[in-house]
């Protein structure tokens, strides 16, 4: 090898061992963590004063949904406030309901935001159909599937 050469390699070998490292790239701002589908339900009923209010883990039970909520109003008004509130609540979190049954009546409301859905009814209708008895796995209960 000749020395010139020699002296080529050794300056660039010497130019990258000394070199400035560039400056470390500024840490991102994190988005806020966004609330759990069940807490934004769980919040948005206590709002509004919900009674017995029961949250069920069905993930093993069935494919459809992860959790169902169950909650008792007062009134037929009681009943559509509280769904309204659960929808509103739940938009604002960046979550999107997939339907809605029995606004109308308002004995009944039905609330399917997919991961969670949300009963909520008077409560000789939540006795008279007995969902934490069919979904509970707790106590035994099974969906009644054929």
């Amino acid at each position: 090898m000749t020395a010139r050469k020699t002296a080529r390699k050794t300056a660039t070998k010497t130019a990258t061992k000394t070199a400035p490292r560039p400056a470390a790239r500024p840490a991102r701002a994190r988005k806020p963590a966004r609330p759990r589908l069940a807490e934004v339900v769980a919040a948005a009923l206590d709002d509004l004063k919900a009674q017995n209010v029961a949250v069920l883990d069905v993930s093993e039970l069935t494919d459809v949904t992860d959790t169902i909520v169950i909650a008792s109003g007062t009134s037929d008004r009681h009943v559509k406030s509280l769904a309204g509130r659960v929808l509103e609540r739940a938009r604002e979190a960046g979550f999107r309901s997939l339907g809605v049954e029995g606004e109308r009546e308002g004995e009944w409301v039905l609330v399917d935001l997919q991961d969670v859905i949300v009963h909520v009814m008077l409560p000789r209708i939540r006795e008279f159909y007995a969902l934490e008895k069919l979904w509970d796995v707790r106590s035994g209960g099974r969906a009644a599937l054929p």
